[in-house]
């Protein structure tokens, strides 16, 4: 067997690798900046902590570095070509546990300790250079975190914002944790010979087929560091049926479940949005845990395949209701899957049940005939249903349009979803069989009348334009049996009453007693049938007005980093009835924290303690910082993404999110 000339490819202990005796790592010139944010570096040290406490054996895989040895310098550099991201925020954590342990008595006069921490971050011979030398664009800022400098250019950086997120994070009772696990990192260490194709290889390590989907990471995860057997006994018991039982909807299925569990919009950005919220509810999953989740994952595909098929129900109502509501999409599964599941095991009647999906059917209509958006509404709903049926109906009363609002849009706008409104007002539940009939044709041919004695072709313009813009409109539409639908396309008004006349729909055969059609008549009827929309597709009778498109602050959109436009991200702020000029997220976070510092003090203190920040006792390291009091100092230099996180944290833990909107600014829509 021939081996590789040009390729030596080892598993490496990660810290011994940094650490060796003479190595430099360079990032070269085309690398991208460091991209990782908060969240990433929240993962990799839960990951730590994990491999931390688990048995001596274990270690964690962090994936394959990619370098070569540098022929330009007589440094003994390693070039890295893939792996700057991961090796840069190692870096920075242990810069961090570095500086945590040098401003600990007790740790600082552990002399191995100190040393073995500060060999992997510099030479013995240059302890004024890194190990890792980053782009020269950003060398110098980098430095100035890594080795402590009192230098304010790097305060505004993810660097610094990185490296005081681990600050954070890692107390002094915990530094020894965090190295032992740190010391069980290895990776694949690759290193390339003089005439290896350094793109080719880099191309070949991030392109290796098509990705694993959302559903197949979530089946990896829950089935990883299982025996044999028991991965069997989890495949057969549970994972099948919930295979069987949701079929190509599988991804569907895991999204929804998740909003409905935790509340939350799940982001699909990126491609791994379902499986990352996954993971983040459920960290730790030991045999019995297991067990115990997989079987109510099962239960609830059930309650799915039965929304996909609402056939299945058993109640001929609630599988009529279930129908009517799919007109819609699946968009509102999450807070349908636990009102059925408790309709299903008997802790609600069928007609609590009807109830919300009458409501979920009136919110989702009128928000679309007056165009405003259903998305990212159903974690909200999620949440109000949780707190009980009467706040389920406020949350919901909040976001459906008013009965104003719902008239104007159709006497002027095209009727959405016709044959299900139609049906609807006519008594047809299933419109399969009938056309949506356009009385006043979408394409008059010249001869077309709406009177018997003036043609289409002698309209005046304005007459033509005012006939056109209300073609669509609920007014000049009707429902009628496809055989009849046939013979009355395209004819004139008296030609189609003699067809209405033979419909068995008492709406449409009501067209047969009118003698002409034209913009009144259709204005008339757009009155009529729109006392019967309001009738069937209620706005709940609560005193809560529009909301005028407010985000509550728990669906607040995460961004990362610090996105174009982000100055001006909020048109303003609802705080428990209160108008908030404020534009932006940092200015959020710190008025938010001020706020609750002094109205919600112990609530914040929790919240602060539990999550490692963002007030903190000393100004510890070099930021920015706001005094909260003499001896209580709030952080300031976290991402926009994580400021947000902790403002959404910190309400939650107060019991004030339901309290608290955002009204997005036309730049932050856009973002």
């Amino acid at each position: 067997m021939g081996s590789a000339t040009n390729i030596d490819a080892t598993a490496v202990n990660t810290i011994r690798w940094l650490s060796a005796a003479d190595t430099t790592i360079v990032v070269p010139v085309y690398q991208r900046q460091y991209r990782w944010d908060i969240g990433a570096c929240e993962q990799l040290l839960a990951d730590i902590r994990a491999v931390a406490d688990s048995d001596d054996r274990q270690m964690h895989f962090i994936g394959s570095i990619l370098s070569s040895a540098s022929t330009t310098s007589a440094e003994a550099e390693l070039v890295l070509i893939d792996g700057q991201q991961r090796i840069t925020t190692l870096m920075l954590l242990i810069a961090a546990l570095h500086h945590t342990v040098l401003h600990d008595r007790r740790l600082a006069s552990d002399p191995t300790l100190v040393s073995e921490l500060s060999k992997v971050l510099v030479h013995d011979s240059a302890p004024d250079r890194t190990r890792l030398r980053p782009h020269r664009a950003w060398a110098e800022v980098f430095e100035n975190v890594v080795l402590d400098r009192d230098l304010e250019a790097s305060a505004d950086s993810r660097f610094a914002d990185n490296y005081a997120f681990f600050r954070s994070q890692i107390p002094a009772s915990e530094a020894l944790r965090i190295w032992r696990g740190l010391q069980r990192l290895e990776h694949v260490a690759i290193t390339l010979g003089a005439h290896a194709n350094a793109q080719q290889i880099f191309e070949s390590l991030n392109s290796t087929g098509e990705p694993l989907r959302d559903h197949e990471l979530i089946h990896n995860y829950v089935l990883m560091g299982l025996s044999h057997s028991e991965q069997s006994e989890i495949e057969d018991t549970f994972w099948v049926p919930i295979e069987q039982n949701t079929g190509e909807a599988i991804a569907g299925f895991w999204r929804h479940y998740l909003v409905m569990t935790t509340g939350r919009e799940v982001d699909l950005a990126g491609g791994r949005g379902v499986y990352d919220a996954f993971r983040q509810h459920f960290p730790r999953l030991d045999l019995g845990t297991l067990r115990e989740h997989a079987a109510e994952w099962r239960d609830y595909s059930v309650v799915y395949r039965t929304l996909l098929e609402p056939t299945l129900a058993p109640d001929p109502e609630v599988a009529r209701q279930l129908a009517l509501t799919n007109t819609f999409g699946r968009g509102m599964y999450p807070l349908i899957m636990r009102a059925y599941r408790d309709f299903s095991r008997g802790a609600v009647d069928a007609g609590i049940l009807i109830r919300t999906l009458e409501q979920v059917q009136s919110l989702v209509l009128r928000r679309t005939v007056v165009g405003i958006g259903t998305d990212r509404l159903v974690g909200r709903l999620c949440r109000s249903r949780d707190r009980g049926p009467d706040a389920l109906t406020l949350a919901i009363a909040r976001i459906t349009p008013s009965d104003e609002r719902v008239r104007v849009a159709l006497k002027y706008g095209d009727l959405p979803h016709a044959a299900y409104v139609l049906g609807r007002l006519s008594g047809v539940d299933d419109p399969a069989g009938h056309d949506v009939e356009h009385i006043f044709p979408l394409s008059p041919g010249d001869s077309w009348s709406g009177d018997g004695e003036r043609e289409w072709a002698v309209y005046t313009e304005d007459e033509q334009n005012s006939h056109r813009a209300l073609a669509q409109t609920l007014g000049n539409l009707a429902l009628l049996e496809q055989p009849l639908a046939e013979r009355v396309f395209d004819r004139s008004f008296a030609e189609k009453r003699a067809v209405y006349a033979r419909s068995s729909i008492a709406v449409t055969r009501s067209l047969a007693d009118l003698p002409t059609w034209g913009t009144a008549a259709i204005g008339d009827r757009t009155a009529r049938l729109t006392a019967e929309f309001l009738r069937v597709w209620q706005r709940p009778a609560t005193v809560a007005i529009d909301d005028d498109g407010l985000a509550p602050i728990l669906d607040a959109v995460h961004r990362r980093g610090w996105p174009r436009g982000w100055e001006r991200e909020f048109e303003y702020v609802e705080y428990r009835g209160e108008h908030w000029d404020v534009f932006d997220v940092k200015s959020l976070f710190n008025r938010i924290f001020k706020r609750l510092w002094a109205d919600a003090h112990t609530d914040v203190v929790a919240f602060s303690s539990r999550r490692g920040g963002p007030i903190f006792e000393a100004q510890a390291w070099n930021g920015h910082w706001d005094a909260l009091d003499e001896t209580h100092f709030l952080y300031m230099g976290w991402d926009s993404r994580y400021m947000l996180s902790a403002v959404q944290g910190v309400l939650d833990e107060a019991g004030l999110a339901s309290e608290v909107f955002v009204k997005y600014s036309y730049v932050g829509a856009a973002m």
